[in-house]
């Protein structure tokens, strides 16, 4: 089973597929999945003797509880609008998705130095760097993820209230999959197409629009209800997410109400604790041990 297998393809890793499933000689059944119809099935998925079943609504572009809005900028660099925007949003979580990482990296640095909770998501990052961001958005230590159309598939992240696209999706399939990080299952969200002065909604798009008009005065940017601290111990040094909270208790002080999201990787862990408790933990857990080892415990930011 090979999940996004059209993306796969689109990015040349045909060599890389057709090898695995080389190797899988008794397979029985071989099976590709999209969230969008790809009319191309490449010849090692079994040639002309494939079946294509299909859960797609061919009259809608977007599940019934996703509501799409126009939200309109008076300038062609939108980076006063999308500010706006996320201040009324609050503590929501909010997917913000460019073109490219450059435009990621300059969103990004605006949205924090004018005090939002946001983090940056592209491929050009360190894996630990795009871990950690998951990790911080997933939590709820910020609200905002800032990323390529990298995080358009595969991430499966609960929670998330809003996509907006500050670049206009290319085409309906980067639409379509954009939307799909919001109103996951049975859940509930929105969309926002942010349009600059000579910019208009896609065709694809249009249909679903209503417009969204943001108030003369807006908010100051939300603070994020939790915080990520880390600890520099993971799996490899037997580290379990029971180890941690269990840690967070008795050394830290926590209750358990004060602990969220425990992430244990391989060579260190992540921790979501609430945010007016963070820095006092900080200093309770300096020159403690976990499993009877020390290590660093900073806060992730």
């Amino acid at each position: 089973m090979i999940d996004e297998f059209d993306k796969s393809l689109e990015l040349g890793f045909q060599d890389q597929m057709e090898a695995i499933i080389r190797r899988l000689g008794q397979a029985r059944r071989r099976i590709l999945l999209s969230a969008t119809d790809n009319p191309h099935i490449p010849q090692f998925a079994g040639g002309e003797g494939f079946y294509r079943i299909s859960f797609l609504d061919k009259e809608e572009a977007l599940p019934d509880g996703i509501t799409v809005y126009e939200v309109d900028s008076p300038q062609k660099d939108k980076l006063d609008t999308l500010l706006r925007l996320v201040c009324v949003l609050g503590t929501q979580k909010s997917l913000v998705f460019l073109g490219f990482r450059e435009s990621v990296e300059r969103v990004g640095e605006y949205l924090s130095a004018h005090g939002v909770a946001a983090v940056m998501f592209h491929g050009g990052l360190e894996q630990q760097a795009r871990e950690r961001a998951i990790h911080r958005f997933s939590c709820g230590s910020c609200n905002v993820l800032v990323c390529t159309d990298l995080a358009a598939r595969g991430l499966d992240i609960d929670g998330v209230e809003n996509v907006i696209h500050y670049h206009l999706p290319p085409d309906r399939v980067t639409y379509v999959h954009r939307n799909g990080r919001t109103a996951r299952w049975d859940g509930h969200g929105s969309a926002y197409l942010l349009v600059g002065p000579q910019e208009r909604v896609p065709e694809f798009a249009d249909k679903d629009c209503h417009t969204f008009h943001l108030p003369q005065r807006v908010p100051a940017p939300a603070k994020p209800l939790w915080a990520t601290i880390y600890i520099g111990k993971g799996k490899k040094d037997k580290i379990s997410r029971g180890d941690v909270a269990g840690f967070l208790i008795k050394q830290g002080g926590l209750e358990r109400g004060q602990i969220g999201r425990i992430d244990v990787l391989p060579q260190w862990s992540y921790a979501a604790v609430d945010s007016q408790q963070v820095r006092a933990l900080l200093e309770r857990l300096r020159g403690q041990k976990i499993k009877g080892v020390r290590t660093i415990y900073t806060l992730a930011d």
